[in-house]
């Protein structure tokens, strides 16, 4: 089995949140979903599961921050093209995301960051690891 990765998300509208991944490319797998969690699926190694706050505090003792105020984490999603990264940031915002920051053009990385809408921010970006840049003293070989 190849590594997966379940990203667990706070969330006060189960509905509303399962809507906004749904329209940014998440599909809905029935199978993890039920009043309380949604399990969201985006590859065969990339899911979300949305909870609900009630369900997700009854998986840790500490407190569940303040997305609105606060950042606990940044999940970076790549996506295949530039324009591709222009489309689901659009496709988020349309679905009531708002703009954490602008675009970043690096020449070999583009990026946005998404609020999505509970505050969990979302940087999409995409990267062609053959244009980065080496510096002078810096061996492309490991050493």
């Amino acid at each position: 089995m190849k590594p997966t990765i379940f990203i667990n998300l706070p969330v006060k509208d189960l509905p509303a949140a399962m809507e906004f991944y749904a329209k940014i490319g998440f599909t809905n797998n029935p199978h993890f979903t039920d009043e309380t969690a949604a399990g969201m699926v985006y590859s065969d190694t990339i899911s979300v599961m949305l909870l609900t706050r009630e369900k997700f505090q009854s998986f840790t003792s500490k407190s569940i921050a303040d997305t609105q105020t606060q950042v606990q984490v940044l999940n970076a999603l790549a996506l295949a093209s530039k324009e591709k990264v222009d489309e689901v940031t659009e496709t988020a915002l349309q679905a009531g995301g708002t703009i954490e920051r602008s675009a970043l053009d690096y020449g070999f990385m583009y990026s946005t960051s998404v609020n999505d809408l509970d505050g969990h921010i979302w940087e999409f970006f995409w990267m062609d690891s053959s244009q980065i840049p080496v510096e002078e003293n810096q061996s492309s070989t490991p050493q």
